[in-house]
């Protein structure tokens, strides 16, 4: 509820007041994008944490999920004879779903919270203020790098994490199924869609923008000291991994409509 004091002014929610400066956060970042206000060095650091600094982990993540997916559907399509379809269902469910979204888990619980611990521990020691002394923009210099590396590294984490959950599904069914890599493979080509890589890709880089932009946004609005640095980074961490799952229903509503195009034969 909103507090009125005596002294006749408005105080907002806690989480209100986190919302409305993670938007305003965003649209800053939008704006020094397009006026091309981009610290490069910072850019550059902060793409290496989050593709090659993330990526054993992303790739792991990859490839049990899908050895463990084709474990799950190879056994009932061979029930029911639809050996054919093993590969096609995996293809596009790591595709659509599975790829971007457990990416994005791994690098909201890995880069997000490293982004609201380090901006964190700068506000509430004052490296923040002295930037601002030294005339230097935090959000060009902190802020905006950290939210292009994400949108673009995540995408390409992404791929590379579908072609290695596939490569793990191709291990599993040959191994314990008998599938032969030529038949799931060919499945997998019949099942998948150009449009469902660039959604992957899409989906990638909007859940990158929301994971940087909530990392900052709790860092950069800590307070209590060491403390409140912690809370700020668990609660980064949660409100990312809440704000990808909504996206992704938002996502899928606009880019997957109509019936399915797949060929089974």
């Amino acid at each position: 509820m909103i507090q009125v004091k005596k002294n006749k002014k408005l105080e907002l929610p806690s989480w209100t007041k986190l919302l409305l400066a993670t938007i305003l956060l965003a649209g800053q970042v939008l704006w020094r994008l397009l006026k091309g206000r981009i610290h490069k060095r910072n850019t550059i650091e902060q793409m290496w944490l989050v593709g090659p600094g993330s990526l054993s982990l992303s790739l792991v993540t990859a490839a049990f999920v899908g050895m463990v997916f084709t474990i799950q559907v190879a056994r009932e399509f061979i029930y029911f004879g639809a050996v054919g379809a093993v590969g096609g269902v995996l293809s596009i469910s790591l595709a659509r779903e599975l790829a971007p979204v457990l990416t994005s888990l791994v690098i909201a619980g890995r880069v997000g919270s490293a982004f609201a611990a380090e901006i964190g521990t700068m506000k509430v020691t004052e490296q923040i203020d002295a930037l601002y002394v030294l005339k230097t923009d935090p959000v060009d210099y902190l802020v905006t790098p950290r939210f292009l590396a994400c949108v673009l590294m995540l995408p390409l984490l992404t791929i590379m994490s579908l072609l290695v959950g596939l490569t793990g599904g191709v291990l599993i069914a040959k191994g314990f199924y008998n599938i032969e890599p030529v038949i799931f493979i060919r499945s997998s080509h019949n099942f998948l869609r150009v449009w469902d890589i660039i959604s992957a890709a899409i989906k990638a880089g909007t859940f990158g923008g929301l994971i940087a932009i909530i990392g900052c946004s709790w860092g950069l609005l800590t307070t209590g000291g060491a403390k409140g640095v912690g809370q700020s980074t668990t609660s980064a961490v949660v409100v990312s991994t809440l704000a990808v799952f909504a996206a992704d229903f938002l996502l899928d509503l606009l880019l997957f409509q109509g019936t399915g195009q797949a060929n089974i034969n």
